[in-house]
């Protein structure tokens, strides 16, 4: 039984590692492009912010346009992503009266967004970290969220 768990942690060590490399400097610079160049597209100014496993934005980029709220929301949504292990658009229903998890948001003291913009980052089952985009409608922020989350874990 000691062996098992010890492969197991040494599996789970080598996943991480492999990780570590989406998150190189290079790739998240790479990923912002990708995330402002969907966001243009569809004329949204935003913020986006990528945050590791422990919640450490790596990198925060805000749009000249993007209005300034969204600097708080953007690390916020992918916080929460993280925080809840769920993209933040399925918090919303849950969160709402009557729901299971009505009023989290205030025992958070306003640090969970339960709106669409915040994905977590799922790299071989396990996360990895978190996306989060604001500045437009939720809508649009989540295409732009999900824009990014694929192209970091595309990771050319």
């Amino acid at each position: 039984m000691g062996n098992d768990v010890l492969n197991e942690a040494i599996e789970k060590a080598i996943k991480m590692v492999h990780a570590d490399v989406l998150f190189s400097k290079e790739n998240l610079m790479r990923v912002i492009d990708v995330a402002e160049a969907k966001a243009r597209e569809i004329k949204v100014p935003v913020t986006i912010c990528i945050s590791d496993v422990a919640g450490n934005a790596r990198m925060l980029y805000r749009m000249p346009e993007a209005k300034l709220v969204s600097l708080t929301l953007a690390p916020k949504k992918a916080n929460s992503a993280l925080l809840m292990q769920a993209p933040t658009k399925d918090l919303n229903k849950e969160t709402q009266p009557g729901g299971d998890l009505y009023q989290i948001e205030t025992m958070m003291a306003g640090d969970l967004v339960t709106f669409a913009g915040g994905l977590p980052i799922i790299y071989e089952e396990q996360i990895i970290g978190a996306i989060g985009v604001s500045g437009g409608l939720v809508s649009e922020d989540q295409l732009i969220c999900e824009t990014a989350v694929a192209a970091l874990l595309k990771g050319e």
